[in-house]
């Protein structure tokens, strides 16, 4: 009767078990949002927002954000700029574009 030898397979050896092995990530992972999660307040206002308008809501809250700016109501247009960026966070950069700010700086907040 004739003996063979198996060695234990293990992940550093075996292409198969290395393939199979669960490898630890290192890295966080990808999120497009940020580090800023819009606050509670924003957020359920968001919601509502959307309720109302649909798909266009971030364009709508752009529209009131425009308004507010140009009416020189910091507060709203701040208010506006968030709901716009909680929505749509790329049409909240061209918004701050188009005012003549660096995106995340207005004329009416240079120092947020």
């Amino acid at each position: 009767m004739t003996i063979h030898f198996a060695a234990a397979r293990t992940p550093n050896c075996s292409p198969v078990a290395r393939a199979l092995a669960r490898s630890e990530r290192t890295a966080a992972p990808a999120n497009d949002n940020g580090n800023q999660a819009p606050g509670e307040e924003i957020f359920k206002a968001s919601l509502r927002h959307f309720a109302e308008h649909g798909l266009g809501a971030a364009r709508a809250a752009r529209a009131q954000a425009q308004e507010a700016f140009f009416a020189g109501d910091r507060q709203a247009y701040d208010w506006w700029l968030s709901i716009t960026r909680t929505l749509d966070r790329r049409l909240a950069a061209e918004l701050d574009q188009q005012e003549g700010a660096p995106s995340g700086v207005s004329e009416l907040n240079p120092a947020s």
